[in-house]
């Protein structure tokens, strides 16, 4: 006997050995052939994945040896009748085919008989009662000992079969992995003064909204969200979603103005492994992570148009496939889109596709500006200062009467953004203080009375002023929790540049 038992032990024990510390499909690919070669002699050496699912074959890493013409395929392919991956699949059984001129009618066999091969052994790779796909050994003279050696490459076939089924769980943590990472990333980078409760308002307009987002929030409709910048779309959105069954998942927001052609379908989509240039791992997009979730398009009119037919494809069928690879991902998401824009012209200047509009368009909820809904201007002075004072731990300013009527007749070009913005200037520069109608004239560099201008600072002047007195609260501090930064609510590059810009050095104010 050529291969006896203390020996078949031995050659199972290395290959265990060698690919029990591998962590890529290419490495324990190459070692189980380098490997097998040193006690058989083939010239070639394949192993293919099947996926039930998709009724589908993949290489598990490029094969060894001889490369017949046609066999080779880098994506995934169907699983052919006549193969004789099939037939292995099929019978759960290996297959023996000694000389392959017999077998012309098997698809693929003319390839190997082209490239000179003789003989093939495909033996399945079956885990826990279950098939994961198939490993060739393939000559070009039939071996002697066929019988003997079919026995021994059962026995490797299924100590192969462990190593790519834990290196495929391996695979699949990282990605996990690695895709959690991601989901934490985005959602920290996403963490904003987002309150379920916080939303404030009097006015009859904003009552009207509430009552009919708390009727939509409960279906599945698609939901378009209109308004001037700063009237708090966002946050309608988010409530919606909080409100609706899907609250237990992802929240995910897209900023359309921001994605360009370049980055939408990586971005949006995400990509295989290997799918371009510096695609080290595989990454899943906006739409996948929020699946069973609410996508949130933000600025939606901004999509390029090209862009706008990819979207409209992903929302009539459901799915889409990441860059780089073939197979379609079925995504069960609800969308809420907002608009700075009257789409509606915007599809007569042709800026936007009506078909798009109209899949959007479910349920509309056009936000007032601030100017058009005074009502909630004083009910927003107080609620949001006592949050931001407690939250930078300062003692609220007060406002008198005549500083809150002022308020009230102010255009609010940014909206209830720049109110906020407002408030937050207020509590760092003027805490526990009275403002009064005068402050807010300084503030705003508009007065309704007729009294000289002179002694109104300008909005710079005011900014500067404003970053001084951060800098002293924090003695000189700019980044980190106890930084003016924070303080602030600025990223730190954009304290750092307008440091820059108003010649404020932090050091003199430690």
């Amino acid at each position: 006997m050529r291969w006896n038992s203390e020996t078949r032990h031995q050659i199972l024990l290395e290959i265990n050995n060698t690919v029990i510390t591998l962590t890529t499909r290419e490495e324990l690919f190459r070692a189980v052939a380098t490997e097998l070669k040193k006690h058989f002699s083939y010239d070639r050496l394949s192993i293919n994945l099947y996926n039930a699912k998709t009724q589908s074959l993949s290489y598990f890493a490029d094969a060894n040896g001889i490369d017949p013409e046609g066999i080779s395929c880098k994506d995934s392919r169907p699983l052919s009748k006549g193969s004789i991956t099939k037939m292995v699949i099929k019978s759960g059984k290996p297959i023996i085919l000694d000389n392959l001129t017999h077998y012309s009618n098997l698809s693929s066999v003319r390839s190997m008989v082209e490239a000179g091969l003789t003989a093939t052994m495909a033996f399945p790779l079956i885990i826990r009662n279950r098939i994961l796909g198939t490993i060739h050994f393939s000559f070009k003279e039939t071996p002697e000992y066929l019988t003997e050696l079919q026995e021994v490459l059962l026995d490797v076939s299924k100590q192969v079969a462990i190593a790519v089924d834990n290196m495929l769980a391996y695979t699949e943590l990282k990605t996990i992995n690695e895709n959690l990472v991601r989901e934490k990333r985005y959602l920290m980078a996403h963490v904003d003064d987002y309150q379920h409760d916080s939303f404030f308002f009097a006015s009859q307009s904003m009552i009207e909204i509430m009552d009919l987002i708390k009727k939509v929030a409960k279906t599945d409709a698609s939901v378009l969200i209109t308004g001037e910048t700063g009237t708090g779309k966002d946050y309608l959105a988010r409530y919606i979603h909080n409100l609706s069954p899907r609250k237990e998942y992802l929240f995910v927001k897209v900023s359309c103005s921001a994605l360009t052609p370049s980055l939408f379908e990586s971005e949006i989509f995400g990509h295989k492994k290997g799918a371009f240039t510096g695609a080290d791992s595989q990454r899943i997009g906006r739409f996948e992570m929020a699946h069973h979730g609410t996508v949130f398009l933000d600025e939606v009119s901004e999509l390029h148009d090209r862009l706008q037919a990819k979207l409209l494809n992903v929302l009539q069928d459901r799915q889409f496939e990441r860059v780089g690879d073939s197979q379609p991902i079925g995504v069960n998401f609800r969308v809420v889109a907002a608009a700075n824009k009257d789409l509606e012209s915007e599809i007569q200047y042709g800026n936007f596709r009506r078909d798009l509009y109209y899949r959007l368009n479910t349920v509309n909820i056009n936000v007032s500006p601030l100017r058009r809904r005074t009502d909630d201007v004083p009910v927003l002075i107080q609620k949001l200062t006592e949050i931001q004072a407690k939250k930078i731990n300062r003692p609220a300013p007060k406002y008198t009467e005549q500083a809150l009527r002022r308020l009230c007749k102010y255009d609010w070009p940014g909206n209830v953004r720049e109110l906020k913005n407002l408030v937050k200037r207020m509590i760092i520069l003027r805490p526990g203080e009275q403002i009064s109608k005068t402050d807010i004239n300084k503030i705003i560099n508009t007065s309704f009375e007729p009294e000289s201008t002179k002694d109104i600072a300008s909005l710079a002047e005011i900014e500067r002023e404003h970053i001084k007195q951060a800098l002293i609260k924090c003695k000189g501090t700019v980044g980190g929790q106890n930084g003016a930064a924070y303080l602030l609510d600025l990223p730190r590059s954009t304290l750092q540049y307008r440091l820059k810009k108003f010649c404020l050095d932090p050091k003199d104010y430690i």
